[in-house]
């Protein structure tokens, strides 16, 4: 008696997909238009991805558009590795990541926010530095309360971390951090539920919630008052674009949806999160 392993006629597997297909009411054609598409990365860029992939899935039926964050590496890796169609990334690419073609969608910027209850109005770039490397420790030392700063930082993989060390000539290990977060929505809630906290985060997303009334304030930098007008003006020293990524020249419905993510079609989207749209 012969023991092995039987190769199935591949006609019979697509027979028994189309009667599977018949029984949940759907048809041949149907099943072909079924198609999916994986976004993974940044946590800024995500909750847009995700609007813009409501409105794309609309306008074209049986298009699924799943949407993941895990940070701008985690969309570097997973679209290089083929584990996502599309790879999304606040930050532009780095020498090291060639074969990837970046697509603008929008701008953001970063920005240092504190508590709304901290009289602090004010931190030039030297006081940030001190801060962020454990040099100053109570707000007082900054004409504040006596209170001791908590210092919120970013986890490693994350593109407002390396923007941050980038403009402050930083590198992680000199940063002396009480909470080390990793989306935006985690170091704004951080800062909110604490006086003497302080952290960075989109501004985009920040200045969302300060209209919502999340008790947090977001500061000048250089002059320059932390807003989106200002990161669309091309005045404030820490903006960055917010990418998707593709690994060559995009294809197929990926570029499809990329253009789509371009056009003016989602500036509405775009601006309710409060980003800077492309120009039109």
């Amino acid at each position: 008696m012969k023991m092995g392993i039987e190769v199935c006629d591949p006609k019979k597997i697509w027979g028994w997909i189309l009667t599977l297909c018949m029984v949940l009411g759907l048809n041949s054609a149907a099943l072909a238009d079924m198609q999916k598409l994986v976004l993974t990365g940044s946590s800024t860029i995500a909750p847009l991805a995700l609007e813009i992939g409501k409105r794309f899935e609309k306008l074209n039926p049986g298009v699924r558009i799943d949407v993941q964050s895990g940070g701008s590496t985690r969309g570097v890796n997973d679209v290089r590795a083929g584990l996502a169609d599309i790879g999304m990334a606040s930050r532009a690419l780095k020498p090291e990541e060639r074969g990837l073609m970046a697509h603008r969608i929008a701008t953001d910027g970063i920005g240092i926010i504190l508590h709304q209850k901290n009289p602090v109005k004010l931190l030039k770039d030297e006081q940030i530095k001190a801060i962020f490397t454990g040099k100053i420790t109570n707000w007082q030392q900054l004409g504040g309360e006596d209170r001791k700063i908590t210092v919120v930082n970013k986890a490693e993989g994350r593109s407002t971390l390396e923007l941050f060390l980038h403009h402050f000539q930083l590198k992680n290990p000199q940063i002396r951090a009480h909470v080390v977060i990793g989306d935006n929505q985690q170091g704004i809630k951080t800062v909110a539920g604490n006086v003497g906290a302080i952290g960075y985060v989109s501004i985009g997303t920040a200045e969302y919630e300060e209209a919502y009334g999340t008790p947090i304030r977001l500061l000048s930098m250089a002059g320059v008052p932390a807003t989106v007008a200002n990161v669309g003006a091309g005045l404030f020293p820490l903006s960055r674009p917010l990418n998707l990524l593709s690994k060559g020249a995009p294809t197929g419905l990926a570029k499809r949806f990329i253009t789509f993510a371009q056009s003016a079609a989602v500036n509405d989207l775009v601006t309710a999160q409060y980003f800077v749209p492309l120009a039109r």
